[in-house]
């Protein structure tokens, strides 16, 4: 037994009211920059829909994450050879459409124009060259149905469960799912980077790329299966969500959770044996992924962990956060969390809880009392929406560990709704969900009244080692550590002089208009050549 250490997430999907604060929260401090206009290290996709890229989910045509090819795991874009015959035309590299042309408005055309007869407008305008565009997708496109029954054919996962469940979508509702990447514990991205530039941190999990060692060929946005690693067309670096890795060695909670108007998001320590995640991962059926991914993690509780974390050297404090962690809880305890397309063998440690909300309003409809126990209970498996959608999303299309997970949402509604009415406790509620009523309880805290510090047990950092030189993070500050000036491959950077001596004696032929000669592009009268 090999024991690590995981900063891990849960997302209640009851409690997600699509806001989008989180998106713009994670913009404004990650992604506000000069060659990342079209980067949403969080989205907000509403379901059903296409996400974001569109159709990232159809990994027949991208392929991301992993396959099994006899009894081993190999990247599903190919070996060192097929990737390197793509280095310069990678046709499973989603293109800038499959986002979204980023734009902005020209407000001076209505601000500045004459007086007329006609009321003037601010047309749309190319954030990426200025040029005019037409606003055609956006990263929530979909956003509460918006985009119409033509774009939800384009759901992949609708497609793969049949037409019958798709009519019965367009007369239903929708649900919302908050997405980051998932530092997962097999992360195909780091094993597609040519460069070695990815790489998963010893101490918390978090999937990070090295800026000094990214030289740009994007087999990582090929490699990662949600497609949650991204190009910046400015400094030729790709980028990701880092889970606000300072602000996790500091104990607190990342930008996107600290600001979520719903407060679904918790943050916590898992403790798992790496040993086991490849021989997990390589299970043969995929609706097995689910229960080997759980067999990896491990009880903090149990005296044989704790020494064993200890040995490893995972300090007290982590073995004590793992044993608080309202992650570890609501995914090995309670078993209401599950995780997003396990079937891409990544092992994501992004986890949600599915949505149970709209039970209660249908059974309402049809005269029931959409708060019984054996209402809710018998209504499961007839959900608005159906749970062969979830079994896609979560399980690698298996329904068991769905209905069960709901059925233990449906558990709590009804034992607390005794307990709020003031009526005897039923101890059959809890059994048939194979809970107790004390586990019933504890599970309403955490889900509905948890405070600050029981949604977010994050211990400091052990493993933070001053290193000359790097003071800062290279995504913070233009100039940062390992990044180039942004300008000076940017559009806006056109004619504008070299503000770092770095960059002294380079072409930038990125920066030349083709008129006359290329500053630097011959030593100016007196230098020397080196």
């Amino acid at each position: 037994m090999r024991v690590m250490a995981q900063v891990a997430m849960v997302m209640n999907l009851d409690k997600c009211i699509g806001c989008h604060t989180c998106s713009v929260t994670c913009k404004q401090t990650w992604t506000n920059r000069a060659g990342t206009e079209y980067v949403w290290f969080n989205n907000v996709e509403t379901r059903p829909g296409q996400g974001y890229p569109r159709g990232y989910e159809d990994q027949d045509k991208w392929k991301g994450g992993w396959r099994l090819k006899g009894d081993r795991l190999v990247p599903r874009a190919g070996g060192r050879v097929r990737r390197l015959t793509r280095l310069f035309a990678n046709p499973e590299l989603p293109l800038l459409d499959d986002y979204y042309q980023p734009w902005s408005y020209d407000y001076e055309n209505l601000t500045a124009a004459p007086l007329g007869d006609d009321v003037p407008t601010a047309p749309p305008r190319s954030l990426i060259d200025g040029a005019p565009t037409a606003v055609t997708y956006g990263p929530n496109w979909d956003d509460d149905l918006g985009g119409g029954p033509e774009h939800l054919a384009g759901d992949p996962i609708l497609r793969k469960i049949g037409q019958e469940v798709r009519l019965r979508y367009e007369q239903s509702f929708m649900f919302y799912l908050p997405r980051i990447c998932e530092h997962c514990l097999n992360p195909s991205c780091v094993a597609a980077c040519p460069s070695g530039a990815l790489y998963k941190r010893i101490e918390d999990g978090i999937v990070l790329v090295d800026q000094d060692r990214c030289r740009g060929w994007r087999m990582c946005v090929t490699g990662c299966p949600y497609k949650k690693i991204y190009f910046n067309h400015g400094t030729g670096k790709a980028e990701k969500c880092t889970l606000c890795y300072p602000r996790i060695e500091a104990g607190e909670p990342t930008v996107c959770s600290e600001t979520c108007v719903g407060r679904l998001r918790y943050l916590g320590v898992i403790l798992y044996d790496a040993d086991r995640v490849g021989q997990a991962a390589a299970v043969p059926d995929e609706r097995d992924l689910y229960g080997a991914q759980l067999g990896c993690f491990l009880d903090p509780d149990d005296p044989a962990v704790a020494a064993a974390a200890e040995r490893a050297g995972i300090p007290h404090q982590w073995v004590e956060a793992a044993r608080r962690s309202p992650v570890h809880a609501l995914i090995s305890r309670y078993r209401v969390a599950l995780p997003l397309h396990p079937e891409y063998r990544t092992m994501p440690m992004v986890w949600y809880v599915p949505p149970l909300s709209p039970i209660v309003d249908a059974l309402a409809e049809t005269g029931n009392d959409g708060e019984d126990a054996g209402n809710l209970f018998g209504a499961i498996e007839t959900l608005r929406i159906p749970v062969e959608y979830l079994a896609e999303l979560f399980t690698a299309g298996d329904t068991g560990p769905v209905e069960a997970a709901l059925g233990r949402l449906a558990a709590m509604r009804a034992h607390m709704r005794r307990a709020n009415l003031g009526e005897e406790p039923d101890p059959r509620i809890a059994a048939d969900a194979g809970m107790t009523a004390g586990q019933l309880e504890e599970m309403y805290r955490l889900l509905a009244l948890a405070k600050y510090d029981e949604r977010y047990v994050i211990p400091t950092t052990y493993a933070a080692p001053s290193v000359p030189g790097a003071d800062g993070c290279s995504l913070e500050v233009p100039g940062g550590p390992g990044m180039l000036e942004p300008s000076a491959a940017s559009v806006e950077g056109f004619h504008r002089p070299p503000a770092d001596d770095r960059l002294r004696g380079r072409v930038n032929l990125l920066n030349w208009d083709g008129k006359g000669l290329p500053t630097g592009l011959f030593p100016r009268r007196g230098e020397q050549s080196s």
